[in-house]
């Protein structure tokens, strides 16, 4: 049974057992857990750290009533009401970003099985330096793919192009043998599709390294209400690529457990890492009803 502990006097006072057969989520620091698995353990890493913004990131979310006297016009004319339901945020600034990082990515090699791959998720800001460190941890001979994920929302800067990517830096523990499963990585539609055969449009083109995915929408059913929610489908995508059926997928930057919910639904199981308590509350409810073990690390 999922262990549920309720009160803080419940915890252990000693680190507990990892147990990576099963599917696990942990409310601790990711580095003393990191360094209580064993080599080699691990054929899938998915990391979306903090990014290191230098503000704060944060998700309010609201819930709508009609109400004659409400404070904002909707469809129709009618009025509603509006009632902020949750709140959730955290500060995004590192003053040595680079050694927070290092010790954790060294570990993630440590534990990168041998035809394992790490998927480092990132933006413009970082991603150069984070390069460089991963290169020296890896190899620059293990560098397999920068793949940008590309995006269309938000803001628009009038005094710059507008950022609307993100980036994702693959490395494999061996170059000459790693996991990846092309013909189980979703199919996408041809930007031309009267260039091709009648039998090539229909079936669709290999994705490039350049991801066109919306991102998860603010009133959409996937949405979690947790700040820097990843979609789906860009987690489904990695998952079906780099892992095996039956594989376990790590992500120790856990966040609203978008990797957890990839690996359930492809026959994965996962283990999962963050020390927001309110990430525990989001995955929590997200994995409502499945057996999934709740672990809280002591302080």
């Amino acid at each position: 049974m999922p262990h549920t502990p309720t009160r803080r006097e419940d915890r252990a006072i000693t680190p507990p057992d990892v147990d990576l057969s099963l599917n696990s989520v942990h409310l601790s620091d990711n580095l003393p857990l990191l360094r209580r698995l064993p080599d080699d353990c691990v054929p899938l890493i998915y990391i979306d750290p903090p990014f290191n913004t230098g503000g704060r990131q944060a998700r309010t979310q609201v819930q709508v009533e009609r109400d004659e006297n409400g404070d904002r016009t909707g469809f129709g004319g009618n009025r509603y009401r509006t009632r902020e339901v949750i709140s959730r945020a955290w500060e995004d600034t590192f003053d040595d970003y680079l050694g927070f990082l290092e010790p954790r990515l060294r570990e993630a090699h440590r534990v990168l099985s041998a035809d394992g791959s790490l998927y480092f998720h990132i933006d413009y800001r970082e991603v150069h330096y984070c390069k460089v460190l991963l290169d020296a941890i890896f190899g620059r001979e293990c560098f397999l793919n920068e793949i940008i994920w590309a995006y269309d929302y938000g803001g628009r800067s009038k005094t710059r192009w507008p950022a609307k990517h993100d980036n994702i830096l693959l490395y494999v523990k061996n170059p000459g043998n790693y996991v990846f499963n092309r013909d189980e990585v979703d199919r996408i539609p041809y930007m031309a599709p009267g260039l091709v055969s009648a039998e090539k449009a229909a079936r669709g083109k290999f994705p490039t390294d350049t991801w066109w995915h919306t991102i998860v929408s603010p009133t959409g059913k996937e949405k979690t209400g947790y700040p820097t929610q990843k979609p789906l489908g860009i987690l489904r995508r990695i998952v079906a690529a780099s892992s095996r059926p039956g594989d376990l997928v790590l992500d120790f930057f856990a966040g609203s457990g978008t990797t957890g919910a990839a690996a359930l639904e492809l026959g994965r199981h996962f283990c999962l890492v963050d020390s927001n308590p309110e990430a525990l509350e989001v995955i929590r409810e997200r994995f409502d009803g499945e057996e999934v073990q709740f672990v809280e690390w002591p302080e």
